[in-house]
C-alpha cells in the first residue's frame, strides 16, 4: 500500500518533470522559428509579452476570479464553524488564515486563489456548505488549503506563461505566412533554398501541432496538482475517509453552476462543468481539468498514514 508521502512526491516529481518538457518545447519551436526568420528576437519576444500579461492576471488573480464567480466575503458571525475549521488548518500548515468567501452555486464545490499565502482566498459554494458534514468539509478545506501552500497559483502562472509562448510564436508565424513574402531561393543557392523550404515545412508543423501539445501538458499539469493537493490536504487531517466520503458525494451530483467558466474551471475541486459529460475512455480523460473522481476516491482509500 503507497504512503501519503509517495503519492506527494510522485507527483511533485511528475508536475516538473512536465514543465521540463514544455521547456524543450519552447526552445525547440523558438529555435525553428527563428532560424527561419533569421532573428532571435522573435523568441525573446514572446517570452516577455507572454510573461508581462500572465503575471498581471496573477497579482490579480483574486480579484479577478472573485468577479467571475460573484463570490461574497463569508463574515464568522454566519458561519463560525467554517472559519474555526479554516484556522486550524492554517495554524497546522503554519499559513495565514486565508480569506472566506462564498458562491451563490447549489452545486457544492469549492476553490483557492490568490497570488500568495499572504493575499490567499478559499471559496465555498452554498450547495457544499448543505452536503458535507464537519469532516467532509475538514478534507474539502485541507485540499483547498494545500493549493495555497503548494503555491499552485504560482505553478499555474509558470504554465499560463508557456503555454502562451508556444500559441504567439505560432500565431506569428501562421501569419506571417499568410500576410508576408518570405525569402525565396532567387537570393541563395539551391542547398540553401532546399534546407529554407526544409525548415519551413517544419515551421508549420510546431505552428499547427505545439499549440494542441502544449494544452495537454498544460491540463496534465492541472491534474497532478490536484492529486497532489488531495495527498497534501490528507496530511493536514491524517483522515484520507473525510476526503474520499466527500468526493464520493461530488461524485454523485449532477447540478449544473451558472457560475460556471472555461477559465477558471482548473481552480475548483471538481470540474464544475462536470455534470454535463461522462467521461468514458483515457482519450477523453486527456482533455479535462480533473483527474477522474473515481481515480482519486481509489488513491485517498489506498493511502496509508
Amino acid at each position: 500500500m503507497s504512503t501519503i508521502w509517495t503519492h506527494k512526491d510522485s507527483n511533485i516529481r511528475k508536475t516538473w518533470f512536465l514543465i521540463t518538457i514544455f521547456l524543450v518545447l519552447i526552445s525547440t519551436v523558438g529555435w525553428v522559428f527563428s532560424r527561419i526568420y533569421g532573428n532571435p528576437g522573435i523568441l525573446i519576444f514572446a517570452v516577455l509579452f507572454s510573461t508581462i500579461t500572465s503575471l498581471i492576471s496573477y497579482w490579480y488573480s483574486d480579484k479577478i476570479v472573485i468577479a467571475t464567480t460573484g463570490a461574497k466575503p463569508i463574515p464568522e458571525s454566519a458561519y463560525p464553524e467554517l472559519h474555526n475549521i479554516v484556522e486550524n488548518l492554517a495554524i497546522t500548515c503554519g499559513l495565514p488564515k486565508p480569506r472566506l468567501y462564498l458562491v451563490d452555486s447549489p452545486q457544492p464545490n469549492a476553490f483557492a486563489t490568490g497570488r500568495d499565502p499572504e493575499h490567499a482566498m478559499v471559496a465555498v459554494t452554498s450547495g457544499i456548505l448543505q452536503m458535507m458534514n464537519r469532516s467532509e468539509l475538514e478534507g474539502i478545506l485541507a485540499h483547498e488549503m494545500s493549493h495555497v501552500g503548494n503555491r499552485d497559483m504560482l505553478v499555474s502562472t509558470v504554465v499560463v506563461v508557456l503555454v502562451g509562448v508556444i500559441q504567439l510564436l505560432s500565431d506569428m508565424f501562421l501569419r506571417s505566412m499568410r500576410w508576408s513574402r518570405m525569402s525565396n531561393d532567387n537570393d541563395k543557392g539551391g542547398g540553401a533554398g532546399q534546407i529554407q523550404a526544409i525548415f519551413m515545412l517544419i515551421g508549420i508543423a510546431f505552428a499547427i501541432l505545439s499549440p494542441f501539445i502544449a494544452l495537454l501538458i498544460q491540463l496534465a499539469v492541472s491534474r497532478k496538482r490536484e492529486y497532489l493537493a488531495d495527498a497534501s490536504g490528507v496530511l493536514l487531517t491524517r483522515y484520507p475517509d473525510g476526503l474520499a466520503s466527500a468526493l464520493q458525494k461530488l461524485a454523485r451530483d449532477n447540478t449544473p453552476m451558472k457560475q460556471a467558466n472555461h477559465a477558471t474551471a482548473h481552480l475548483w475541486l471538481d470540474d464544475p462543468y462536470q455534470g454535463k459529460k461522462k467521461t468514458v475512455n483515457w482519450f477523453s480523460n486527456l482533455f479535462m481539468t480533473h483527474p477522474p473522481i473515481e481515480d482519486r476516491i481509489k488513491r485517498l482509500k489506498e493511502m496509508s498514514l
